[in-house]
């Protein structure tokens, strides 16, 4: 069996009939999917409508609680919490399946988004994003773990290319909705209203569910031993959670005081995510290490150059932040455009090189940003170098959620795709704190007043972000060539 055969063999065999009703339900929009598709779909675009609408009421929000000095906590909260609601779900959902990981990360996401839009305080709006964070990360996991159950290997790419799909709108409109809402109605209304939504998606999805993908999976070891694994890795969780929050907390507080939390955090935050981590997925072993580690080096170069793009074209070339942001709207449709190529059954055979094409695309994009801070180089430069690199993030974002089904037994889904998140979401943290170490050092302004006191930044300190962050995506590339095994 070479690294790349598919492990999941009782499933591949469910779903290899090869007479006309196994044909009928190649897609997953045809009867037996589609109830189901519909739902897990809406509820990743509920996410991504949050996601891209809670950051356009946030600072309204922060300035009504009196809380603009706790600014940066209610984004550091959520990443917090959803780390360890990410282990927790690969453990929860391989030893009692899905389906109650998913109920309560829905139910903690909607609970924490009312206690967010009903705070009069600022410490419980934080809170509430804690909670909404935990839910997130719950949830995330265990989507993942349904794929891998429910959709025969061949529907996969599909419905990771849906997944990717979602988020295109809500980039779009959900930042204008949020303001809009946010302007007319009320900042509040922005976290009150997404609950109500949530009740179609799991009117369909639950019922699916619960009766294919409920339950343990697979020959489970002696259940002592096993405990003993689960509480292992929680507290790992644990470690690697508060590791990331002290790592934060330390980064905003850029004074010597704060070296105390930040070697705290590191303290906590290395041997964990060594756990958590397959084996060898620092040292790129071939085979799902690899694929663990190419998912954090392309979200985390990524993300944060992406993260100083509208700062730059401000700060640097004059642009309106209306116009900043919309220099990476077309980003969205290119991103899905990537995850629908990727899906083709005729590109199967290519999956690597795609993924080796796609992260060579990103490396480029990120290397040609900085390029617009030459007064003769047009500022539409940078959208059309995004484009293509968020082209590339959809062929390789979707095709390493593949690979790691792939390559996972049907017990190990859970953990696998817990380990895949943690290396995207550590990734973000990680590379954005030295990409913004890296700015300030160099004169990079105050990020906080962009349109005001950044103005006077130093091009340097905008080089000294994408350039590495294009070197780490370069590496990435030379990751793409190990994720099958010998």
């Amino acid at each position: 069996m070479t690294a790349l055969e598919p492990r999941d063999t009782d499933v591949a065999a469910q779903n290899s009939d090869p007479t006309s009703a196994g044909r009928a339900e190649e897609r997953v929009l045809s009867r037996a999917y589609r109830a189901l598709s519909i739902g897990i779909v809406s509820v990743v675009l509920l996410i991504a409508f949050e996601a891209t609408a809670v950051g356009t009421a946030m600072p309204v929000a922060a300035r009504e609680l009196d809380g603009v000095s706790l600014y940066a906590f209610a984004f550091s909260g959520y990443f917090t919490t959803s780390l360890f609601g990410m282990v927790l779900s690969g453990q929860w959902s391989d030893r009692r399946g899905p389906l109650g990981a998913l109920t309560g990360g829905i139910s903690a996401f909607a609970a924490g988004l009312l206690l967010s839009g009903t705070a009069g305080a600022m410490w419980l709006f934080i809170l509430g994003r804690a909670v909404q964070g935990f839910g997130g990360g719950l949830v995330i996991v265990a989507l993942y773990v349904v794929v891998g159950r429910v959709y025969p290997e061949r529907l996969r790419p599909a419905i990771m290319a849906a997944f990717a799909a979602s988020w295109v709108v809500p980039s779009i409109v959900g930042p204008l909705a949020a303001g809009a809402v946010t302007e007319h109605i009320g900042w509040r209304w922005v976290f009150i209203g997404i609950p109500v939504l949530v009740v179609f998606p799991l009117a369909l999805a639950l019922p699916q569910i619960r009766s294919r993908a409920s339950g343990p999976v697979g020959e489970k070891a002696d259940s002592e031993v096993r405990g003993s694994s689960d509480r292992r890795r929680i507290r790992l969780a644990l470690g690697i959670s508060l590791g990331a929050g002290l790592l934060q907390y330390a980064a905003q507080d850029l004074r010597w005081i704060s070296l105390v939390p930040g070697v705290a955090g590191a303290a906590l935050l290395v041997p964990a995510a060594l756990g958590l981590l397959p084996r060898g997925t620092y040292r790129a072993a071939r085979g799902l290490p690899s694929v663990v580690l190419l998912r954090g080096l392309a979200a985390g170069s990524f993300i944060a150059a992406e993260s100083f793009v509208p700062l730059m074209l401000v700060t640097q070339r004059g642009l309106s932040p209306t116009l900043a942001g919309f220099s990476l709207a077309a980003g969205g449709g290119t991103w899905a455009l990537g995850s629908w190529v990727q899906s083709r059954p005729r590109v199967e055979p290519y999956r690597q090189r795609l993924i080796t094409l796609g992260m060579v695309l990103v490396a480029a994009a990120i290397a040609t940003a900085p390029s617009v801070l030459i007064d003769w180089v047009p500022a539409w430069t940078v959208a059309v170098a995004w484009g293509f690199g968020c082209f590339g993030m959809g062929l390789v974002i979707s095709s390493t959620s593949v690979l790691l089904l792939h390559l996972s037994a049907p017990e190990e889904a859970g953990t696998n795709s817990a380990a895949l998140q943690i290396s995207d979401g550590l990734s973000n943290v990680l590379l954005l704190s030295a990409g913004g170490a890296a700015f300030a050092a160099l004169g990079g302004g105050t990020v906080t007043h962009a349109a005001t006191e950044a103005s006077g930044s130093h091009p340097a300190a905008f080089t000294a972000v994408f350039l590495p962050m294009a070197a780490v995506a370069l590496v990435g590339a030379w990751v793409t060539t190990r994720l099958r095994e010998r």
